[in-house]
């Protein structure tokens, strides 16, 4: 039994808002799709499953979007906001993806440093508190044909995956100014290779599509 409802597609819309990610596919529960929809600083966890223990699997991944995002649970066991109050869509997209998955290299919540995926830099991120917001520090160490052009590009990738806002040439802040460790981290990997992460989402986009044609809206 579980106490998800039975409810239409367009009763999900107009409660929980719109489907902001969908994972066509869960690898870890019976391949079921799982969605996360928006409204008003609130992210709603939603599968329209009802396999036997999928609301439990449902709590996982909101116990996983608290652990690897710092989100907080509501007053409803699957409706989640950030402290801040800020929505932070785009990297919350990424968040959702890796709770639901369990890539491994995301589950290393002390860390914030990789390796660069074009060169033999170290990538590392440090944060400080800066006047009345949050700066996060990018800098590498190692060996690369032009280092300056590497740290312009990942800084790039932050801001466009992680929808942060470019202080100067090495440093980025979130648009809320707040503290946002698990998000950085997340987006961390992405921000090596533009054009790669942009070829993966186009897939991913793809299998979203003919997994159903109504963001999300499957019944299996």
């Amino acid at each position: 039994m579980t106490s998800l409802e039975l409810l239409s597609a367009r009763e999900v819309v107009d409660r929980y808002g719109d489907c902001v990610e969908l994972v066509p596919m869960d690898p870890n529960f019976h391949d079921i799709s799982v969605g996360l929809y928006e409204r008003d600083g609130i992210s709603t966890v939603w599968t329209f499953s009802r396999k036997p223990g999928v609301e439990e699997r449902m709590r996982d991944i909101v116990a996983r979007l608290v652990t690897l995002g710092g989100m907080e649970i509501t007053d409803t066991w699957n409706q989640l906001r950030f402290p801040c109050g800020h929505l932070h869509t785009r990297p919350l997209k990424f968040l959702t993806t890796a709770a639901i998955e369990r890539t491994a290299e995301r589950d290393r919540p002390e860390e914030l440093q990789i390796q660069d995926s074009k060169s033999a830099l170290m990538i590392d991120l440090t944060g400080e508190q800066v006047g009345d917001r949050y700066v996060y520090r990018v800098s590498t160490t190692g060996e690369a044909r032009n280092p300056a052009l590497r740290l312009r590009a990942i800084i790039a990738g932050f801001v466009r995956y992680g929808e942060m806002e470019k202080i100067d040439d090495t440093s980025v802040a979130f648009p809320c100014g707040q503290r946002h460790d698990g998000l950085a981290r997340l987006i961390l990997p992405y921000s090596r290779n533009i054009s790669a992460v942009e070829d993966a989402l186009e897939a991913d986009a793809m299998r979203g599509q003919m997994t159903t044609s109504t963001l999300g809206f499957a019944s299996t």
